[in-house]
């Protein structure tokens, strides 16, 4: 258990980690922007540290103020929250050479699961079903044709360090490849610096299912059941409801036994989606 933890975010998120702190009897630190000096988060911490200017960049991301402020008030651990940089490797690493335990997934686990490529050959390793596709990243428009005529269409192109809907475009015959491969590649090279694509086979219709997995990081993992996610607009989700409507009991068993078991062979560490 840790002594005392500062809070690597603010507002709501903040607030939810310091609920659970204070039942666990674990202290915790806040940090803010000049803009957020008094914000709720702020006020109910136990300790507070103004850590920049009102810009993000230059206050909730900045890592060498976060380490500082942890290292000054005495934290053990840094609970990033979700956003900023909560999925940051070179944050998680940065928080182990400092000896500060960093509350996630370790900063292998993040540059895995950040890489969509890399992320689905792994999970397809552990014996997860996945839709039909390129076994790598996509080097030029006639490798993208050559799969797309093997799989079938509509396809979809994606970008491995891709999110949020972007970097994604859809095809639905031979002659709208070009285009949307290279519109696709254009903008993940535009939003994330990194052009490397990938292609599968486009399920027009279908349920998106996501399960909540915890991992001890030794080998054993639960999950705590679904969401369902379908309804989005442009590829982004504008609900979610658990349980999802569309599995039984024996659908949801199986797809967490699934989950369960490939997570605890990755040896993933904290709380996942898959």
């Amino acid at each position: 258990m840790f002594d005392k933890v500062l809070i690597a975010n603010r507002g709501e998120i903040a607030l939810r980690i310091q609920r659970a702190c204070r039942e666990l009897g674990v202290k915790t630190v806040a940090v803010h922007s000049t803009a957020d000096k008094n914000a709720m988060h702020v006020r109910l911490a136990d300790e507070s540290v103004c850590i920049g200017p009102p810009s993000p960049a230059l206050s909730y991301l900045n890592m060498p103020s976060l380490i500082a402020a942890a290292e000054i008030t005495g934290a053990d651990a840094i609970h990033p929250g979700y956003g900023f940089l909560s999925e940051n490797a070179r944050f998680a690493d940065i928080c182990a050479e400092h000896q500060i335990s960093f509350i996630g997934p370790t900063a292998e686990h993040i540059r895995l699961m950040g890489d969509k490529i890399m992320a689905k050959e792994t999970v397809k390793a552990l014996g997860i079903p996945v839709v039909p596709g390129s076994e790598g990243a996509l080097s030029h428009i006639d490798e993208a044709l050559k799969i797309a005529a093997e799989i079938g269409y509509p396809v979809i192109i994606k970008a491995a360090a891709g999110g949020g809907g972007r970097g994604m475009k859809v095809a639905n015959s031979e002659e709208e490849l070009p285009n949307a491969f290279a519109t696709a590649r254009a903008e993940s090279k535009a939003a994330f610096g990194d052009d490397a694509m990938y292609i599968e086979y486009y399920l027009a219709t279908p349920r998106h299912i996501e399960v909540q997995v915890l991992g001890d990081g030794r080998g054993k993992a639960i999950h705590l059941g679904e969401r369902d996610c379908s309804l989005q607009r442009r590829h982004q989700k504008v609900l979610e409801e658990a349980p999802s409507p569309a599995l039984n009991d024996a659908q949801r068993a199986e797809i967490g036994e699934i989950v369960s078991r490939a997570i605890g062979k990755l040896n993933y560490q904290g709380a996942g989606t898959i």
